[in-house]
């Protein structure tokens, strides 16, 4: 388990250990091939992990979980683009937890460097490190990482399929393989006939896999096209299954009720008056709390409310402000992270204007659509689970170690999410469905957390505070100092998952602090790690979410302070650090019209951000309404490299601009007495239809290595939207949600 903690942190100490995979684990089973986990049935031929055919058709495993991202339209298409099917020949499905399924772009995210500044050594040093996904079982979604991992691989996948079909078919025919073509499903003989793959999967099933050549992207008919969404139909007729749609014979209904002073315990609980009600079948001690099983989800909830609880305190400060002085204490330490720290910081330049800003931002609630749901069944022969989650072989393990089974003995069954934004990867809900299940033997139980449980037991995206120090010189920004404090959701998560936090730098706590690519000649920023208890996690884009906030305000203040136009003060200091950059931000200087002048009743503010591979540039117009502001319209340019869906990588960028400004405009989770204060969507509140700004999205592709689209929108939305109103208002706002400085529309 040690190695395991170790290299799953995303920080710089993850290259050094993943350096020695060969011997950490051993050269054989990391170069060994993941055993295929597809059964195939009757007339079936798994040709690998992610291809099964039949008589009926082709179907696809992409098992990313779809959260309403697209993954699995796009890798979908990365498979049939190599095995010559129309995407709609093919049924997709997201697989059984497996290591075949391994994330191989975890590992060369967490290798040290800035990012932008990736040489082709440290890529293929990466990429050649992603195997050792395999050997921890890393079948996960997360940190934009999709395309990533599965562009090569994916297309390796659809080829070797495409080639072990023809081989099959050059079996029969008595011909050379190489005479043979595929086309639409199909396998094309010399003279022209079709023979269909389904007719060739008892004969492929027996032919040794075969590596093919992947094919010139010139010729590629689906990647870089808009492509149909496989889920839209399902979705738009609400066909299709998520965890809390799963009806199965028998099935009971139960909801939870946990202390909602946070990691306190149960004393003691009477549930005398829950069990008169009509319907209720059982209440369950989980020890920190309690479950009950009832004839449907309403009437759980409603007797849930009835069971008379004594809880335990918190392990933290009972009120916010407290809380807040607490991750404040943390700067009387030593920082955990300085991953920049370029020339000396510490002497101002000889004529230079020195100047400092602190900052903070709240607690994050994640506010899924679909609350924490899971169906289990517990029987003889094993345990099944069906949930929507972003790591299924860790909620493999954790339900095989609450009921004491093997890990073979548990199957997983993952559905879409509805919504995941990083809340997913915890294994909270499905420990919680398991042990209902373990106290019903034999019936299947569907789990739903209530909307107040939901937002008042999440791994919160923690609250941060920044104290910034710069100083300008002819115009320009020669000096940045930054000092972050903030809990690490990386060591959180790690110690959740293995047993053990994680040791040594976090680059997550300081990523899209010290990786932005600007030009200052006195660069450095540090991150402290607080200990504080509240339950900390990922939160979409992560450390990214706030410190993008910290970062670029400061950018736009030193802007000011300097009387240069902003997006020009920040297009001087990229240009000589990362050209890929530079054109981000020209370009959406070009799309707004950006002259740095605006008119009354108008304001204007541009932000930057870099994260997971994509530079991502917005400026936001907000405009001045009798008094009350509304965000009106909003310009984005991102590079990624290559975008396999430009509509996918659009939808992303206006989903994560969209989450990450109703968070800058509403979003706080506060505490009293140990508890959290908001219930439910009233107390935190999200950009509605009528207060969306009309958005414009341009993509462009000269990022030398693909960049994530799933996370990028969301950091540079927040200054971005900060800025503007500055601008509208002369009110500068260090602080968040922007609700409490200004009327915003609602």
């Amino acid at each position: 388990m040690a190695s395991i903690g170790k290299i799953l942190r995303r920080t710089f100490l993850i290259g050094s250990v993943a350096v020695v995979g060969g011997v950490a684990f051993g050269v054989y089973k990391v170069r060994s091939p993941a055993p295929n986990p597809l059964k195939p049935g009757q007339g079936q031929a798994a040709l690998n992990p992610f291809v099964m055919i039949d008589q009926n058709g082709v179907t696809l495993f992409a098992p990313r979980a779809e959260m309403g991202q697209g993954v699995q339209t796009t890798w979908a298409a990365l498979i049939a683009e190599e095995l010559d099917v129309e995407l709609d020949q093919v049924t997709v499905l997201h697989g059984p937890a497996a290591a075949a399924y391994y994330n191989s772009a975890f590992v060369a995210d967490g290798l040290p460097g800035k990012g932008y500044d990736t040489s082709d050594f440290m890529h293929n040093l990466g990429e050649a490190l992603g195997v050792i996904g395999k050997s921890l079982s890393l079948h996960a979604t997360g940190g934009s990482t999709s395309m990533k991992d599965g562009f090569i691989r994916m297309r390796e996948a659809g080829a070797s399929a495409r080639e072990t079909l023809k081989q099959a078919a050059a079996d029969q025919l008595g011909v050379s393989r190489d005479q043979l073509k595929t086309q639409a499903g199909h396998v094309i003989t010399p003279d022209g006939s079709k023979i269909p793959y389904g007719e060739l999967a008892v004969a492929a099933a027996s032919v040794d896999p075969i590596e093919a050549e992947l094919r010139d992207p010139t010729t590629w008919t689906k990647l870089g096209q808009n492509l149909p969404r496989l889920d839209m139909v399902g979705k738009a007729t609400g066909t299709a299954e998520f965890a809390i749609d799963v009806r199965l014979p028998g099935m009971k209904f139960a909801t939870v009720r946990r202390n909602p002073k946070l990691g306190g315990g149960m004393v003691s609980f009477d549930g005398k008056e829950a069990k008169t009600l009509p319907g209720v079948e059982k209440i369950v001690d989980l020890g920190d709390g309690i479950a009950v099983i009832a004839t449907n989800t309403w009437l759980a909830i409603q007797a849930a409310e009835a069971v008379e609880i004594e809880w335990e305190d918190a392990p933290y400060p009972p009120e916010t402000d407290a809380i807040f002085q607490t991750l404040a204490k943390a700067f009387d330490g030593s920082p955990n992270s300085t991953m920049r720290d370029d020339g000396d910081v510490d002497t101002l330049p000889d004529g230079a204007t020195e100047f400092s800003a602190d900052y903070s931002v709240p607690f994050l609630a994640h506010a899924t659509m679909e609350p924490m749901t899971a169906v289990a069944r517990l029987n003889s022969d094993g345990l099944q689970v069906w949930t929507g989650t972003q790591t299924p072989t860790f909620a493999q393990s954790r339900a095989a170690y609450v009921t004491g089974l093997e890990t073979e003995q548990v199957e997983i069954n993952t559905t879409y999410l509805g919504g995941g934004f990083g809340r997913r990867l915890e294994l909270d809900f499905v420990e919680v469905a398991v042990k209902v299940a373990m106290a019903m033997p034999g019936t299947p139980i569907l789990t739903t957390w209530s909307r107040e449980e939901d937002m008042r037991h999440d791994y919160y995206r923690p609250g941060a505070i920044a104290r910034m120090r710069g100083a300008i010189k002819d115009g320009k920004a020669v000096l940045m100092d930054g000092h972050l404090a903030t809990q690490s959701p990386t060591q959180q998560a790690m110690e959740r998952i293995t047993g053990m936090a994680g040791a040594g730098p976090d680059k997550v706590l300081v990523e899209g602090f010290f990786n932005q690519p600007y030009a200052i000649p006195n660069y450095r920023m540090s991150g402290y790690i607080s200990d504080l208890k509240i339950p900390a996690g990922f939160w979409r884009s992560v450390g990214n979410s706030h410190n993008a906030f910290f970062h670029d305000t400061f950018m736009d203040e030193m802007a000011h302070a300097a009387g240069r136009d902003p997006l020009e003060f920040r297009l001087e200091m990229a240009r000589p650090e990362w050209d890929v950059a530079a054109r981000v931000l020209e370009t959406v200087r070009d799309m707004s019209g950006w002259t740095g002048k605006t008119p009354d009743g108008v304001g204007r503010g541009v932000a930057f951000a870099y994260s997971f591979g994509t530079p991502v540039a917005q400026v936001i117009e907000v405009v001045d309404e009798d008094g009350t502001i509304r965000i009106n319209k909003a310009w984005i340019a991102c590079d990624m490299g290559l975008a396999l869906d430009p509509g996918t990588v659009k939808a992303q960028m206006f989903g994560g601009m969209m989450y990450g400004l109703s968070a800058a405009s509403f979003g706080e989770i506060t505490f009293a007495d140990g508890e959290v204060e908001q219930f439910n969507f009233p107390d935190y509140d999200a950009v509605r239809m009528h207060t969306a700004p009309q958005v414009d999205i341009q993509i462009l592709e000269t990022n030398r290595f693909m960049g994530g689209a799933g996370e990028p929108g969301t950091p540079p939305a927040a200054p971005a939207l900060g800025n503007a109103l500055f601008d509208l208002t002369g009110k500068r706002a260090r602080t968040l949600p922007l609700n409490q400085h200004f009327d915003l529309l609602v």
